[in-house]
């Protein structure tokens, strides 16, 4: 009885760090983006933090540093909504039903989904993605990106973080210099 209540516990509390991620990183997004394109005009600049982060609203009607802008909107709407919508669908339902993935893993997913549902959102929505950070590292500067876009980067970092101390455990001492 005792391990049927420990079993129940461990998924209910699953199930809320899967929502709560989910619902954070798609109201931040959304919250941020609402913000954005009630206060800044298109194309407007705003310098931030010495001019390393700048606000500057941009609509980016294709995928990721505008790709696919120019494709006719069949075909974009195939490639940058279904198409994402799907892949979205079916990495939510691996999440909620793989029991034995970690919780970096099971977090890092969260924020990648919840980034692409808030770019797909804006995508069916408003017709394009509000875009609005850009950050100058002096030796090389990002694209425009916003929230989804860094929840996406941040899941993907645990992941491939996780991944990568995982490896550096198994290999034996004698490979490792």
């Amino acid at each position: 009885m005792n391990k049927l209540k420990s079993m129940r516990a461990k998924k209910t509390l699953r199930a809320i760090i899967i929502v709560a991620v989910l619902l954070s990183n798609i109201g931040c997004d959304q919250i941020s983006k609402t913000i954005v394109r009630r206060t800044i005009d298109y194309n407007q600049k705003i310098g931030m933090v010495s001019n390393y982060l700048t606000l500057t609203r941009v609509e980016n009607s294709g995928a990721f540093l505008s790709v696919g802008n120019s494709l006719s909107n069949p075909i974009k709407i195939i490639l940058l909504s279904i198409f994402p919508l799907v892949a979205i669908g079916c990495a939510l339902l691996f999440l909620v039903r793989s029991t034995d993935i970690s919780k970096i893993t099971l977090i890092g997913l969260s924020f990648i989904i919840g980034g692409g549902i808030g770019n797909i959102y804006d995508r069916i929505v408003h017709g394009s993605v509000t875009d609005f950070l850009h950050i100058n590292f002096v030796i090389f500067q990002t694209g425009i990106f916003n929230m989804a876009d860094l929840s996406i980067m941040m899941g993907t970092f645990l992941i491939l973080a996780q991944s990568f101390f995982k490896l550096t455990r198994v290999i034996p001492s004698k490979w490792k210099g």
